[in-house]
């Protein structure tokens, strides 16, 4: 991100405030929203915005680059195996305990 804000990629582009930002969203989040994903991210994934003047910016190019990368993040974490049960049979439920106990007293 560092980077991109140094080659000025953000500077080209239309500059707008996160409230504003989340304002073209579907579903219109929260402009909290925006910043939990500017600060934290999302799947390692933060959006791309800059500070002036103690306010945060953002772009609709920046959303988009952002929105991108979380699909393709989420798409690789669903398209994962999953792991496989132990071998030996099938993994004991808890109702299989619960026949058992009921079948000892006879019920």
């Amino acid at each position: 991100m560092l980077e991109r804000l140094m080659n000025g990629t953000m500077l080209h582009e239309k500059l707008m405030t996160l409230a504003e930002a989340a304002r073209t969203l579907p579903g219109r989040p929260h402009a909290g929203t925006l910043a939990r994903w500017r600060a934290r991210g999302v799947r390692n994934v933060k959006l791309e915005a800059m500070r002036i003047g103690g306010i945060w910016y953002t772009s609709l190019e920046a959303l988009a680059r952002f929105c991108n990368a979380v699909t393709t993040a989420a798409s690789s974490i669903d398209n994962m195996p999953m792991a496989s049960a132990p071998s030996g049979g099938t993994a004991p439920t808890p109702e299989s305990g619960v026949d058992d106990a009921l079948d000892a007293h006879g019920l």
